[in-house]
């Protein structure tokens, strides 16, 4: 039965959260359209708080949980790339994942080398690159560098480009910058690996994924719950990298 203490907490922990449901932003005056805008969005935003309750950076740590909890891109003693990581919150995912920090008693301990143009707080169990441009040759160098002897059994891209307004332009950043994740996993990545990268819906997303099933063995578009409903954002999912080497043998035979 429960406790008269476990009723009070429950019904607190409701009130609360019905209160924090109907919030709306003050102190508005002076903000421009769009920023008004995101404010109301954010405190409407469930994802929003439960990333404050379970101690993650920033809501996007629930598109990476649910992709890894639907198709298990990430095991115990993994070797993973976190592109386009700040402000850190696929890196936690990561690290939990594949258990970088060791908190996972008897399991093998993995790794994780995260990279961003910006500056972020570290993350306990990775390798932070921050203030790095992931499309410089001397970026990838060092991140290869770091990884020693090590093959990469995962490769994560949340990366967006600065968005410019002009759609077409943007929509051609966004894609340049997943074949550069993509050339930068073939040359790294394991037998068997997996690759997640974010894309925004547009009509070069059907050759990019013609592209990508030349390479693994499965791949899946996806649009995680967590995903905003106006977002053109969409994310692919490749398991069971075949390597180049079999590549050039399909190409022969």
């Amino acid at each position: 039965m429960e406790n008269i203490f476990g009723i009070s907490l429950r019904r607190s922990l409701s009130t609360s959260l019905q209160s924090w449901a109907k919030q709306v932003p003050n102190n508005l005056k002076g903000k421009s359209k769009s920023s008004q805008e995101w404010l109301t969005r954010q405190l409407a935003d469930p994802y929003v708080e439960k990333a404050k309750m379970m101690n993650y950076r920033c809501r996007s740590a629930f598109k990476l949980l649910e992709i890894d909890d639907k198709y298990s891109i990430i095991k115990a003693g993994d070797c993973i790339i976190d592109c386009g990581a700040a402000p850190g919150s696929w890196t936690q995912v990561a690290v939990e994942r594949c258990n970088a920090n060791g908190k996972q008693d008897k399991k093998p301990k993995g790794s994780v080398y995260s990279i961003d143009l910006l500056h972020f707080h570290s993350v306990s169990g990775a390798t932070i690159f921050g203030g790095m441009d992931f499309t410089k040759t001397e970026s990838k160098q060092k991140i290869i560098k770091s990884l020693g002897d090590k093959a990469v059994n995962c490769v994560l891209s949340d990366m967006a480009p600065n968005a410019t307004g002009v759609r077409i332009l943007d929509q051609e950043a966004i894609v340049n910058l997943c074949y550069d994740v993509l050339y930068f996993a073939v040359i790294l990545s394991a037998p068997q690996a997996n690759l997640v990268m974010k894309v925004w819906d547009n009509g070069d997303v059907p050759k990019m994924e013609k592209d990508l099933q030349r390479f693994y063995d499965k791949v899946k578009r996806v649009k995680p719950r967590s995903s905003r409903g106006d977002s053109a954002e969409q994310f692919f999912v490749a398991r069971g990298f075949k390597g180049i080497v079999s590549q050039e043998r399909a190409k022969k035979s």
